[in-house]
């Protein structure tokens, strides 16, 4: 287990990767080199999940760490969720293992979520709506979200824009409509004893993320994705005071790597006793492994 008294830090936003060559024929080699040159990143393959343990060990940070389940929309075969719970559970003293089930996979998906949580110790699940072509709000869903709920998990959605598909034709098929986060108020309202997250600055939707988070006591704000030095004005005056301890230190590791998150975080104008707060205390107790 994670010893959170020694880390000095918790990213709540990190990808897990296969080895290099496991699926040569559906494209997700291709969509990851340009999302690489997107972001800049210095690899050619992403990192695997104990390359990154490893990372993270060296850094004394830990990590919240997922696979995307995508495949019924994008054809991209997904990372077997109890693949990447045995690999962090090999690596348990830096990371700390979340999965995904497309919510289209019905009751299906429900029995895998409760066997998750319950055999592997999942704490929560990554939902992509662009990439797995869903309005959060869609009741399809809701059956997904009841088990997590009722299983005290926490559900994490990506919101705003994407780099996935970015600069690649028709943006590779990535319908940005679907992550608007003011869609996940209505999942705020329905599901209340539920932890929402929602992950990274909300681009063009800033402001919509914000109003949901402040109103809904369930919901906190990841604030990956995005360098801190690029954050918009607003976001930085909410992390500051009303959102204060419902915003959580993200990277969107491996476009970004907590080091650099964390360098350029220093640089922007929060105040220095929330600071701690940002990049650990807020993710401590939403775990439950604080007060």
């Amino acid at each position: 287990m994670v010893d959170f008294s020694k880390v000095r830090a918790i990213d709540f936003h990190t990808h897990a990767e296969e080895p290099c060559g496991c699926h040569s024929d559906d494209g997700y080699d291709d969509l990851q080199a340009t999302m690489a040159s997107y972001f800049r990143a210095p690899w050619k393959h992403p990192p695997t999940v104990p390359e990154t343990a490893q990372h993270y060990r060296e850094q004394n940070i830990a990590a919240v760490i997922f696979p995307v389940d995508a495949e019924r929309e994008t054809g991209y075969r997904r990372y077997k969720n109890e693949e990447v719970a045995e690999l962090a559970a090999e690596n348990d003293d830096v990371l700390i293992p979340f999965a995904s089930i497309d919510p289209h996979k019905g009751k299906m998906g429900v029995r895998e979520a409760r066997r998750l949580i319950r055999d592997f110790g999942i704490k929560g699940f990554k939902f992509h709506p662009t990439m797995q072509g869903f309005y959060a709000n869609d009741r399809m869903a809701y059956p997904l979200y009841e088990a997590i709920a009722e299983e005290g998990g926490i559900a994490l959605f990506h919101t705003g824009q994407t780099g996935v598909g970015s600069g690649m034709p028709g943006g590779n098929g990535m319908r940005l409509k679907y992550s608007n986060p003011m869609y996940m108020d209505d999942v705020a309202v329905d599901f209340p004893e539920m932890k929402i997250i929602l992950a990274h600055p909300s681009f063009p939707w800033q402001e919509e993320a914000l109003a949901v988070a402040q109103h809904k006591p369930n919901v906190y704000i990841d604030l990956s994705g995005w360098s801190p030095k690029y954050f918009p004005e607003i976001l930085v005056k909410y992390c500051n005071s009303i959102l204060k301890k419902k915003v959580l230190f993200g990277s969107d590791w491996p476009m970004i790597t907590p080091e650099r998150w964390l360098s350029d975080f220093e640089q922007i104008d929060i105040k220095d006793h929330l600071r701690e707060d940002i990049i650990k205390g807020n993710a401590m107790r939403l775990l439950g492994v604080s007060e």
